[in-house]
């Protein structure tokens, strides 16, 4: 009786399915810089542009990344998704760094774009010992706890000097897209 109330359950391959793709997912925007760096540029973007865009911006972006890793894991190409990853790095840090203003509407369409190639990237590699479903919720929860630094970094926009800081930080990260965009064009090559 003792050694059926303690055994583990038949669920083996599920369970480590699982707990790989939740790990996996929740690791992977963390460890995959050009992932790391857009994502925290969008929530300082967010902040920047106030209300609603610091709350929808980032809310915004792992619902359409979540679409577009569904896209990744059924194969469905997308043009050059490595070089618009890169893109959203330079853009969304070029952003931050010049306080770029766009309505709410056009902030949201820039924001959508980057997720849909972002999830599409991340979906396409998924790792086949994984849970799709499982995996997709550890990105998503990441990429959400990424979004939220970028708002706290943001509130720095309270002070002039954390306005010039928020702006060097955005500098670096368009630099960094550059980075990643001359190795994906060289890879492309």
């Amino acid at each position: 009786m003792a050694a059926l109330v303690l055994a583990q359950p038949a669920f083996a391959h599920e369970q480590v399915a699982v707990g790989g793709g939740l790990v996996r997912g929740l690791l992977h925007p963390l460890t995959g810089m050009d992932h790391l760096i857009a994502m925290v540029a969008v929530g300082i973007w967010g902040a920047q542009l106030g209300a609603p865009a610091i709350w929808v911006l980032p809310i915004t972006f792992p619902m359409v990344m979540a679409v577009g890793g569904v896209l990744g894991v059924l194969r469905i190409p997308l043009p050059v998704p490595e070089v618009v990853i890169a893109l959203s790095a330079l853009v969304l840090g070029a952003a931050v760094a010049m306080r770029l203003r766009l309505p709410f509407a056009a902030a949201a369409v820039v924001v959508a774009v980057f997720a849909v190639f972002h999830g599409h990237a991340h979906g396409a590699e998924l790792p086949g010992s994984a849970n799709p479903l499982a995996y997709g919720v550890g990105f998503v929860v990441a990429t959400g706890l990424l979004h939220l630094c970028g708002i706290m970094i943001g509130t720095l926009t309270r002070w002039p000097a954390g306005e010039r800081l928020i702006q060097g930080l955005g500098v670096v990260i368009a630099a960094l897209g550059c980075y990643f965009l001359a190795q994906s064009l060289g890879a492309a090559a």
